[in-house]
């Protein structure tokens, strides 16, 4: 049973700043922390998802971030074991602005806040996220670290050079960081249905590498729900290594970092991969890098994209598909070789959501459609991929 807890008297939250958000202008917000008790320095960005909270924080994507949710009901229907994406939590802080109600949800089996401890997930609550989102818009993602102590007390001018001196997302590689250290085969559990939970697969057509940047587990589910066995690898297994296991396709994933600084590795790997007329899928990062490995170039967006509501049009089929999106990074539209087909692009800011290679099954998009949390739009997307590995079963590859 969830224990419940007292209410703040929201009167009293200018005597009670056991939380501190200091940003590298020296800006200064201050609350009530929550969560674990300690501090985290990252870019701090926001998200505009009205649902999905536990799988937002848990995705891998977000280390080194610290994320402002711009809903301000946050924690509501409590957490559980099943709506996570990753076995652990990469996301350096949580910044909420109202306080945290008692779960409300048969799923519940813990309070955000306790999960937030068990993870050692620094959070503060009780500040003004919509100026702390116009700041952002205004000027771009800045660095910031985020502070929680029960005593109220804070170096302040520790904070800030904590702050300045982080290097940022930039040149950053943390693919290595998050991705996983051996190969494993994913246990075949498929999406979760309300009726069952999670159903296993037990029909293997096809071989799926999946090369880990920071996969989600919802990507493997969906895998397993079109009846394929997945076989996950380290970012920065060679290609020798991962023919030698036969795939029927490969899976490059999303991930968190600067894809150029990923790429140092994981370009020669695709390059090398992209030789054998392979089905080569890509989400997030994976389309990041595959771009690259083409001749493509990336940069650094000033806000980014992240939340489950964003406008993407699919210019093969001329439709509008609303999607699940996390990322600071783009492709560079005017860098993409000829051989390139730009196939899907936003429609907040016309930037490049999709890709493919004309002629070979090859193709990515930037955005997340295993819709977790989020619009299933997208889901076709793995069908695509699904009917290449079919076409190119029959022709002998190795």
């Amino acid at each position: 049973m969830i224990k419940k807890r007292k209410k703040i008297n929201s009167k009293k939250i200018s005597d009670l700043h056991t939380g501190v958000l200091v940003l590298e202008n020296r800006k200064i917000f201050k609350g009530i922390g929550l969560g674990y008790q300690g501090t985290a320095t990252g870019e701090v960005c926001f998200n505009t998802s009205l649902t999905g909270y536990q799988e937002i924080i848990s995705d891998p994507s977000y280390a080194g971030q610290i994320i402002n949710f711009t809903f301000p009901h946050i924690g509501n229907v409590g957490t559980n074991k099943e709506d996570v994406e990753s076995d652990k939590i990469w996301t350096r802080g949580v910044i909420i602005n109202s306080e945290i109600t008692d779960p409300s949800n048969y799923r519940a089996l813990s309070h955000l806040d306790n999960w937030l401890k068990k993870n050692k997930i620094v959070g503060i609550t009780g500040l003004d996220t919509r100026s702390l989102t116009n700041f952002i818009r205004d000027k771009g993602a800045p660095k910031g670290t985020i502070s929680h102590s029960k005593k109220g007390k804070f170096n302040l001018n520790s904070l800030t050079r904590n702050t300045i001196n982080w290097s940022g997302l930039k040149n950053l590689d943390l693919a290595k960081e998050v991705s996983t250290k051996k190969n494993f085969i994913w246990k075949g559990f498929k999406t979760w249905k309300k009726e069952d939970g999670f159903k296993k697969n037990n029909k293997n057509s096809y071989h799926v590498i999946a090369i880990d940047y920071g996969i989600k587990k919802n990507i493997l589910r969906y895998f397993s729900d079109f009846k394929c066995k997945v076989t996950v690898v380290p970012c920065d297994t060679k290609a020798d290594k991962i023919l030698a296991l036969k795939p029927s396709g490969i899976f490059l994933s999303n991930g968190p970092g600067d894809p150029a600084a990923t790429g140092k590795y994981a370009i020669q790997i695709i390059k090398d991969l992209i030789k054998k007329n392979l089905p080569i899928f890509g989400i997030c990062l994976g389309h990041q890098i595959l771009a690259l490995t083409l001749g493509g170039k990336t940069k650094k967006m000033k806000l980014g994209h992240r939340g489950a509501n964003h406008p993407v049009k699919n210019l093969i089929h001329d439709k509008v598909e609303i999607t699940s999106q996390n990322h600071g990074f783009e492709v560079i539209k005017e860098s993409l070789p000829k051989n390139i087909e730009v196939t899907h692009k936003s429609l907040f800011d016309n930037s490049i959501e999709g890709i493919k290679l004309k002629n070979k099954p090859i193709f990515s998009v930037q955005y997340h459609p295993e819709s977790n949390p989020g619009p299933q739009d997208s889901v076709y997307l793995f069908q695509e991929f699904i009917n290449s590995m079919k076409k190119n079963a029959k022709k002998k590859r190795y």
